[in-house]
């Protein structure tokens, strides 16, 4: 499972990489850490789901809000909502 993450994140940061604007590209590489680090932790554990990796990253973004601007935490939001789709599609082919 955490093989399949990790390969959406590849893919879906390749594509904000060859065509995304300056937020995207912003949003991406600030969560592409956090969800490595995230994808590392889950590697440790026994619960290895969607809903352990939302509950992790749910905790990245609440000390984001302490970290960024609320317009560049917004886009880091919107960026994750998307980027979970993106996983959710992968997990479930």
């Amino acid at each position: 499972m955490l093989e399949q993450y990790e390969q959406a994140l590849d893919e879906w940061i390749a594509t904000k990489v060859a065509g995304g604007d300056d937020d995207q590209l912003f949003a991406s590489g600030y969560l592409q850490g956090h969800v490595a680090v995230v994808l590392s932790e889950l590697e440790q554990e026994t619960v290895q789901d969607s809903e352990a990796l939302e509950a992790k990253m749910q905790v990245c973004l609440e000390t984001a809000k302490s970290e960024l601007e609320p317009a560049d935490h917004a886009l880091v939001v919107n960026a994750w909502a998307e980027l979970r789709e993106k996983m959710a599609q992968v997990a479930n082919a």
